[in-house]
């Protein structure tokens, strides 16, 4: 940090010390990484809504899509639409305002708890189905060993 200095070493009668007129940003750096730390412990929180067993799988992750619907199936039977749990036979109604026909690029992501039975999982995919729902992913936890 530079202040003004005289160039003979000696200063003159009516000079004064001039402000610096630089920025410090090293707080500023400091505090912008102690956020960025926070943001990337709290994002993938922010993801999961309805607590589900997920089984295990080696299939590759597929990229995040803004018109994603997520479909959970709890342990109990429960379905939920993205966070907001569904009465029994509720399902093909709520489908059907969502508007899955052919052209609506939306994506519907099946998250299934895997302790049920796999006429339960394929029945809410052919509820899907009937829909208009073709694009269904299969949410699953990565596995490191082949089945």
């Amino acid at each position: 940090m530079a202040m003004g200095l005289a160039r003979t070493g000696r200063r003159a009668r009516g000079s004064r010390r001039t402000p610096m007129a630089e920025i410090n940003v090293t707080p500023l750096v400091d505090v912008m990484l102690v956020l960025l730390i926070i943001f990337m412990v709290t994002a993938p929180m922010l993801t999961a809504g309805v607590p589900v067993d997920l089984p295990d799988s080696r299939a590759n992750a597929l990229p995040q899509d803004q018109q994603e619907v997520t479909v959970s199936i709890t342990g109990d039977g429960t379905i939920y639409l993205d966070d907001s749990p569904l009465a029994p036979g509720e399902l093909p109604d709520r489908l059907a305002n969502l508007g899955c026909g052919a052209g609506a690029g939306r994506q519907m992501t099946l998250r299934a708890d895997r302790s049920l039975d796999y006429g339960r999982v394929m029945a809410v995919m052919g509820e899907l189905n009937r829909a208009g729902c073709n694009r269904i992913a299969l949410v699953t936890h990565g596995s490191v060993s082949a089945p």
